[in-house]
């Protein structure tokens, strides 16, 4: 149940630590010096000794509440250590009395904070009615902001990276989300003025492969019996309803995002910087179309991105069932085949190869020059094994020698190193398979048209019978496969657009090697050089109808000034294009005939853009004049490359400024057992479950509503029931943010679980009991003195006031560097164990007296001010709901939010509380004192 500070009823996180046992009547001036561990600490337990000068809380009251909270933490560690989830444990979670918010309220209209606290911390009651308010007055917009009296006529801008509209936000979301929040808030505090500009993605081919997948699941249609725009048309409206969800879901996370200044990757702005970035690249000679091989999905029938790759290693022999596919297929093998020595008939090269469907497309065996083996064979003809056509037998100094036989067989059309190798020795390209997948009529009719995995099987027939088979072996192998299909990738020869990206991909390199752009952790960097200097041209073509469509004309009938390749122009509209037709084919415009380019651009390269684009561009906008370029870029490590490197090179090129200058990246988000988040995994947690709890048969249907094929549905929901047997228990928002923000940037992946973010609502409610204690302390005639008038009574008054000053002083390092643990961590520290603990017990009996003495209410007051300022970019609900029930300083008008409250700093307290301060790691400064010997004011020691 809850607990209360007297009470002290703490859920111990993790395994206390042990700590010398000395009063605090000992502590020494600078002991604040200790720098704090990653993440929250683990309980401490409190020391038994006697409190600064005297305190009258007794060691037996102090002794018996350190046995209860050992007794709790043993038993929720022996209800975490069991082989289930830790939230089946009944010590872990016990359902939590629910208090609804009921006065009634106007969505926007300010919360009602006249009637009394309830007696318990409930989420559902303190997250209701902020967001809307806060909404409507204005107060996440920079207009606002530089009206603040603090304002500081600085500027800080962040884009959040836009979500794509595939579905619902995971907790991979979350953890951006509160981190970036978290970060704007306090800027916004401080007063900056701060621009968080929301947008979502359109993600052309996830979104297209859901919307086709739900088509023929609801209606039995598939996408070509429908119309381009008929389809779109479906599209759209699903976008809708998704689009609004994801909304939703991050006003239920509390993002302060600027709602105004949303954007959508295919809104109008979006799609006319779509445009003009196409045109510009293409004038300035950095976009081009050519036949090259790519990425296919023959599923999606598409070019896919390399993101959209995954690589799947397979130790050996290994079973799939891939889509389209009758039945399974092995792969993890090396299939040995003799091509015969022309002219020698009992001699024979042996090659070993992975891909004998790809055999049709032979056309050379190569070997290494100093391979003594192969060395009489130089020069030599072989005979193909199933046509009996003469093949070269190459050298190349890439083969490797000392694997397999040493000889291998060269497919350029299907093989990005075969291609290479076949452009050096002016080699010749036969495709042999097809878009769909199957095999293409260069393969003969005996399987022309069959799916290449069956027409694998019956090549291997033909090889038997022909006696040219040598064995197979177990062979480790890694297996390109489309994320979004499961099918496996093959590599297509296809007319696509390329974006040049060496001279861009240089300057990328450049500017974080010379400090201009700040990669953080900086570890990332030899990623990012080594991704740069091997950086290849970026096909951003796609077979979908979803997306920006490709800016490019056809001139049928036409080739460019006698060339026999196809004539492509380039125009923001066709009008402009057949300008360019008509000057480049010499023949007036209304007599040519174009034809626009079916295909649509990589999601990427719309994103790309949108540092900018969101802000106006091409347009010259006041937001792009005041908030580009933007001031942090923060987002997941595992985008990095694809889409942060993107950003840097388009953004360089179109802009002639880096898009921003500082980056930090955030670790990946895994479940407790150390697993990624998937769908089919069943781990994927809604943000809005943990925050408002759900039972399991409502995570069980929400499976069910998405688009996982049965056999992923069975084992996902085996997952959920065993993971979350009992649901997960309502933790809410506040709780949910502070845990993600409590991991740090600088570790390895963030293994989050649900009893975690559980212990941090016992923490909310924790606060909850002291500010109600305090507040009834306090009473209703309580008038708080201006700081610098405040009376110290005691050296406990003192103590606790120089704990809040040092609480001040590392949040605000923890912000300034961009650590968000140390903040977590010292904000934890206060209120639980100084300030609950501690302060909260020791004055007790005082409070208990009439009448009461004047100073320990004025300490409480600014305990309470300062410490839920200091909680605010973290905890917004539970920090806005609190602080509006404390009674205004004299003077100046009070911040109508505490959102946009000026933010504690050290600097303030320590003159106004006139306290010892040691020396400062963030500023460097030397010791000072304030009013007072520092024989009577100590520092707080942690």
């Amino acid at each position: 149940m809850h607990s209360s500070p007297r009470g002290g009823k703490v859920l111990a996180l993790f395994q206390a630590l042990p700590m010398p046992h000395l009063p605090l009547a000992t502590f020494r001036p600078p002991l604040w010096g200790l720098r704090p561990s990653r993440g929250l600490p683990r309980s401490y337990p409190l020391s038994t000794q006697s409190e600064p000068h005297g305190s009258s809380v007794s060691r037996r009251n102090r002794e018996a509440k350190q046995k209860r909270l050992r007794e709790k933490q043993a038993a929720l560690e022996a209800g975490i250590s069991q082989d289930k989830s830790p939230v089946e444990s009944s010590k872990a979670w016990t359902p939590k009395e629910i208090v609804l918010y009921e006065i009634p309220t106007e969505h926007g209209e300010k919360k009602d904070v006249s009637r009394p606290l309830p007696p318990a911390y409930s989420p559902q009651y303190v997250e209701a009615a902020w967001y809307p308010w806060w909404v409507r007055e204005g107060f996440f917009k920079p207009e606002y902001q530089a009206r603040l009296p603090q304002a500081t006529g600085q500027t800080f801008s962040m884009c959040i990276p836009p979500p794509n509209v595939t579905g619902s936000l995971h907790i991979g979301h979350a953890l951006t989300v509160a981190i970036q929040d978290a970060l704007v808030r306090w800027h916004r505090m401080r007063g900056d003025r701060v621009l968080w500009v929301p947008g979502s993605d359109h993600a052309g081919i996830a979104t297209q492969a859901v919307v086709e997948k739900q088509l023929w699941k609801e209606r039995g249609v598939r996408r070509h019996e429908l119309s381009r725009e008929d389809f779109l048309g479906e599209v759209w409206k699903w976008k809708e309803e998704k689009g609004g969800e994801i909304c939703e879901q991050l006003r239920a996370l509390g993002a302060s995002l600027d709602w105004d200044r949303e954007r959508f990757t295919m809104d109008a702005g979006s799609s006319a910087a779509v445009t003009e970035a196409f045109v510009r690249l293409y004038k300035a000679g950095l976009l081009y179309r050519s036949r090259q091989l790519v990425n296919w999905s023959c599923t999606l029938r598409s070019a896919i991105s390399d993101v959209e790759v995954e690589s799947r290693p397979l130790p050996g022999r290994t079973e799939l069932r891939l889509p389209g596919c009758p039945t399974s297929v092995s792969f993890g093998l090396l299939f040995s085949v003799a091509f015969p020595v022309d002219g020698e008939p009992d001699a024979e090269v042996v090659v070993g190869t992975t891909r004998p469907e790809t055999l049709p497309g032979d056309v050379a065996v190569a070997v290494h020059p100093d391979d003594s083996r192969y060395t009489h064979l130089h020069g030599r003809q072989l005979r193909h094994p199933l046509t009996g056509q003469l093949l070269p037998l190459i050298t190349d100094s890439t083969v490797q020698p000392h694997l397999g036989t040493g000889a291998v067989k060269v497919t350029p059309a299907h093989s990005p190193a075969d291609a290479e190798l076949g452009a050096r020795h002016g080699l010749s390209l036969l495709s042999v398979i097809a878009e769909d997948g199957t095999m293409t009529s260069l393969c003969g009719d005996w399987l022309q048209g069959l799916h290449r995995f069956v027409a694998r099987e019956k090549i291997m027939s033909a090889l038997r019978e022909q006696g040219l088979f040598r064995g197979l072996q177990n062979h480790p192998m890694v297996l390109p496969i489309c994320s979004r299909s499961g099918d496996v990738v093959e590599y297509l020869l296809k007319s696509q657009w390329f974006v040049r990206c060496r001279e861009m991909g240089d300057q990328a390199a450049k500017a974080v090697k010379s400090g201009a752009l700040e990669l953080s952790p900086s570890f990332h960097q030899k990623n990012w050089q080594h991704w740069f200097s091997h950086i290849g041209d970026w096909c951003v073509s796609r077979q979908l109808w979803w997306g920006h469509r490709i800016p490019a004309y056809l001139v049928v009938e036409e080739h460019a000034k006698g060339d026999k390749e196809d004539c492509w122009v380039v125009g923001r509209t066709e009008a402009e294009a057949r300008e360019v037709a008509a000057e480049l084919t010499g023949r007036p415009g209304a007599e040519l005939t174009l034809e626009r380019d079916p295909d649509v651009l990589d999601t990427w390269f719309s994103s790309a853009l949108f540092p900018f684009s969101a802000l106006g561009w091409p347009r010259e906008t006041p937001d792009l004049a005041h908030f580009y370029p933007l001031s942090l870029l923060e987002t997941g490590s595992d985008l990095l490359l694809f889409w942060v490197g993107r950003m840097v090179m388009l953004g360089t090129q179109l802009t002639g400024q880096l898009p921003f200058n500082k980056v930090l990246l955030h670790s990946m988000v895994r479940d407790r057992q150390g697993r990624k988040m998937s769908k089919s995994l069943g781990n994927v947690l809604d943000p809005r479950d943990i925050i408002s709890g759900v039972e399991l048969q409502v995570l069980q249907e929400k499976l069910r509503d998405g688009n996982l094929d049965p056999a992923e549905l069975a084992i996902a929901a085996a997952a959920q029931r065993k993971d979350f047997p009992h649901g997960l228990p309502e933790c809410g928002t506040d709780a949910l943010r502070f845990a993600l923000c409590s991991h740090g940037a600088l570790g390895g992946d963030l293994h989050l679980s649900v009893s975690e973010v559980l212990g941090f609502r016992h923490f909310c409610n924790k606060i909850w009991n002291a500010l109600r204690f305090i507040l009834n302390a306090l009473g209703e005639k309580f008038t708080p003195l201006p700081a610098e008038e405040l009376s110290l009574a005691s050296p406990m008054d003192a103590w606790i006031l120089s704990c809040l000053a040092h609480t001040a002083q590392e949040c605000e390092r923890g912000f300034l560097t961009r650590e968000l643990a140390l903040v977590t961590h010292a904000l934890h520290h206060f209120w639980l164990h100084n300030l609950c603990d501690v302060y909260l017990e020791a004055v007790k009996p005082a409070l208990s007296h009439s009448p009461r003495p004047p100073g320990p209410p004025q300490v409480l007051f600014s305990c309470a001010d300062v410490g839920l300022r200091l909680l605010a970019p973290l905890m917004p609900f539970l920090a806005e709901e609190l602080w509006q029930r404390l009674p205004p300083r004299p003077g100046s008008p009070p911040a109508p939010s505490i959102c946009v409250a000026p933010y504690p700093s050290a600097h303030s307290l320590v003159p106004a509380y006139r306290l010892w301060v040691p020396a400062s790691r963030s500023t460097g400064t030397s010791p000072s004192w304030n009013g007072a010997s520092p024989g009577s004011r100590r520092p707080c020691r942690h």
